[in-house]
């Protein structure tokens, strides 16, 4: 039984109300939690848990250790992304986000609350990786799971204005994150290492409260609940389905996603770079990001707003272009020590050049799939395409070399992932800004 062509589209087609503006800000607010949590983990694993949870071993393998960390977070996401997507699309998005929302604030809390290795030997980095995973499980499922709901919410006409509010929270996120770890670093280093580095993790519960009231009160969007009333989602296994009819979308996206390398690798590597090579100070590098965060919290609507109007295709690949080339002098303004050519470098990479992929990404993946798979379909590919970005500063950690020119193939590496991703969504990604959201992902949208 299906609907008729009215019905359907007064379902995605009715202006923008107080329910896609409060699915929006819902999506915000998870996503700032998100990539707070994940990037405060990113700054003490720069900073702080090699001196933490690593002591006594070579400097080196300490921080590459400590950077490999970062990436543990990011091997469980695709079997996560399998089980939350699952039930996101058996059940209901809004359950499964407020399911990871919780499970995120809880992970980053309890990671403040860890004692160190000095304390209680060897379980200390067991327990860290530990909650590591949790982190990566909770955040398989949230940032997808909120752009499919915003994305749902939204007018076909300005789907990627609103789907561009999840990842415009990833840099609020990054940039709460900054403030918190700038805050702690004017601290004696004594204190910063003993104590000092959890306030940041502790603070997460604040952020995690907010988000939690505002979710549960977002309603399911229309589109999918049509769909669940005439019983689609219970045909058949959504990740089945997934894996019969959709595997060749499975493999572009994970050739796609390699964009995101661009993230972790200047806001991780980069300040580990700096800071551990003495070029620039972690204050220095920890303003850059709340400025280009900040920057990015007004820049990526907009380009979310202007791929409504030409499309996401040639938005998405200029900014790919545009990192791939910028990234090369923001290394050299580092290597050379030059703060002014820092920020500015920085703003075009992650302002400019991030800022146009960063709020599209997301969107691109969750329209490549009808909405009864969708939440599955978008969290298993992405996910599996992330593998690379959390890993991202682990690759860049083993192939950067001593000398002022070290850089050189860590800029190289993030050039060859953003051209990637471009050719990938040239030839090979459909687009959609002209499709309704009732026929996306399918086959002869």
């Amino acid at each position: 039984m299906t609907a008729g062509p009215e019905t359907a589209a007064s379902a995605v087609a009715a202006p923008p109300g107080r329910h896609a503006r409060k699915a929006a800000a819902a999506s915000f607010v998870g996503s700032t939690l998100e990539y707070y949590d994940f990037f405060i983990y990113g700054s003490a694993s720069a900073l702080i848990f090699n001196k933490i949870f690593f002591p006594g071993i070579d400097p080196f393998l300490g921080q590459f250790l400590s950077m490999a960390t970062l990436g543990i977070g990011y091997v469980v996401r695709p079997l996560a992304a399998g089980f939350i997507g699952h039930f996101g699309d058996r059940i209901g998005r809004k359950q499964m986000l407020v399911f990871t929302l919780v499970s995120m604030g809880l992970a980053t809390f309890l990671i403040g609350c860890l004692p160190p290795t000095a304390m209680i030997g060897a379980a200390a980095p067991v327990i860290l990786v530990l909650l590591r995973v949790l982190q990566g499980i909770s955040a398989a499922g949230e940032s997808v799971g909120a752009v499919t709901l915003s994305l749902e919410h939204a007018p076909s006409g300005r789907r990627a204005f609103f789907a561009s509010w999840v990842n415009t929270g990833a840099a609020a996120g990054i940039m709460l994150a900054s403030i918190a770890f700038l805050l702690v670093s004017f601290m004696p280093q004594g204190d910063l290492v003993a104590w000092g580095w959890r306030i940041p993790f502790l603070a997460s519960f604040v952020v995690a409260a907010a988000g939690f009231v505002i979710r549960r009160r977002v309603p399911e969007a229309e589109v999918f609940e049509h769909v669940r009333e005439t019983g689609e989602t219970k045909l058949e296994l959504p990740l089945k389905v997934v894996f019969r009819d959709y595997w060749p979308t499975i493999i572009k996206v994970i050739i796609f996603g390699v964009w995101a390398v661009v993230s972790t690798i200047v806001s991780a590597f980069s300040l580990s770079y700096a800071t551990n090579g003495h070029l620039v100070s972690s204050s220095v590098m920890l303003t850059t990001t709340i400025v280009t965060a900040a920057l990015g919290i007004v820049a990526q609507p907009l380009f979310g707003i202007l791929a409504d109007r030409i499309g996401r295709k040639p938005v998405f690949i200029a900014g790919n272009v545009i990192c791939a080339v910028s990234i090369f002098a923001y290394f050299w303004s580092i290597s050379e020590k030059n703060v002014p050519l820092v920020f500015a470098t920085s703003i075009i990479v992650m302002v400019v050049g991030y800022g146009m992929v960063n709020p599209l990404g997301p969107a691109i993946v969750a329209e490549m799939f009808p909405t009864r798979i969708r939440y599955s379909g978008a969290a298993i590919s992405s996910q599996l395409g992330l593998i690379v970005t959390g890993f991202a500063p682990t690759i860049a950690a083993a192939v950067v070399r001593p000398g002022p020119d070290g850089w050189v193939p860590v800029a190289v590496f993030t050039a060859v992932c953003c051209g990637i991703s471009a050719l990938v969504t040239l030839f090979w990604v459909r687009e959609t800004y002209r499709v309704d959201t009732d026929d996306l992902g399918k086959k002869a949208a």
